[in-house]
């Protein structure tokens, strides 16, 4: 057996879509640096929006200004390197960029899961609990909760590289995804992963689940107590809001939870397909989270379409 002190690999190569034929290299790189624009371009807004308007400095926006950096975190640590790879055949990486990497990867997906689940504990105390909302979700509160949920996720996600990374790599260095990440960096080493990829796995699936769970009980709460409401467009509001959840957790949470226990428990299938899942639940939600989130809130249009009219040039100027 290798000594396992002892790193034979220097560099690692992110392979991306193993399938995929060079030709299309261009279609795909284009695709993924729109997704990337879109992504900078919608959190970005919001943050504009939030920075420059003091009406916006509320708990549940703050909540969204914690999910918006998070997006652009996530998407800024994976994106260009597989762009690069498509658009100027730069695949290779090196040791420690690579750890660096899928630390931030698995750290950023955390901290999101967290996000996701204050933001169903902010409209569960919205709704259930009204008179209580601005005493429970104080500005303090929000902030507290959301400091704990990039502490945790920090705390737990180091621990999962630091044991990773001292694992004899002695054979191929092709990363078969679009970027670093513990279940295909130890897929590389030279021993058994077993000990290694089950606390990764059970860490995974505490998150998600976890967190998946704290979002279930709290719609569910929601739901009863919108049955409850007399008026026909109290309801319509009340479950508009649940529906951009309940998107989130079908495009999140569930192509997840699958992933980590199709790799944990044997299941095979297409090496293409499952990175193509992988990049689905990676890169949409940062993209459409402002859309399904801050941008849709009536106050945020109404402020959004008031800066824009007030930028809008006069038509006797152009009819000059």
């Amino acid at each position: 057996m290798p000594d396992g002190n002892v790193t034979y690999v220097k560099d690692f190569f992110i392979v991306g879509f193993p399938g995929l034929h060079p030709n299309y290299y261009g279609l795909i790189s284009t695709i993924m640096f729109i997704v990337y624009m879109c992504t900078l371009i919608g959190n970005g807004l919001f943050l504009f929006l939030f920075a420059t308007n003091k009406c916006l400095h509320k708990p549940v926006y703050f909540i969204y200004i914690s999910l918006v950096v998070n997006d652009v975190l996530f998407s800024t640590s994976t994106l260009p390197k597989i762009i690069a790879r498509y658009w100027f055949q730069s695949g290779s990486i090196s040791f420690g960029a690579c750890f660096f990497q899928m630390y931030l990867v698995h750290y950023f997906g955390s901290v999101s899961s967290f996000i996701l689940a204050l933001m169903a504990i902010d409209r569960y105390v919205a709704i259930c609990f009204p008179l209580q909302y601005h005493t429970m979700m104080s500005n303090g509160n929000v902030f507290i909760l959301s400091l704990v949920a990039w502490v945790v996720a920090h705390s737990v996600v180091i621990m999962l590289v630091v044991r990773a990374s001292p694992l004899p790599y002695c054979g191929s260095n092709n990363i078969i995804n679009c970027y670093c990440d513990h279940i295909s960096i130890t897929r590389l080493a030279c021993t058994d992963r077993a000990p290694y990829s089950f606390p990764a796995f059970v860490y995974a699936m505490v998150i998600l689940l976890g967190s998946l769970a704290i979002i279930m009980y709290s719609y569910f709460c929601i739901v009863k107590t919108v049955l409850n409401i007399s008026t026909t467009q109290g309801r319509l509001k009340a479950f508009s809001t649940c529906s951009a959840q309940l998107l989130i957790i079908a495009l999140y949470f569930l192509p997840r939870c699958f992933n980590y226990l199709a790799a944990n428990v044997g299941i095979t299938f297409n090496a293409d397909l499952q990175i193509a899942i992988i990049m689905l639940y990676s890169l949409l939600p940062p993209m459409i989270n402002p859309l399904l989130y801050s941008l849709r809130t009536e106050e945020v249009k109404k402020i959004l379409i008031r800066r824009l009219q007030k930028n809008k040039v006069p038509n006797s100027i152009l009819n000059m």
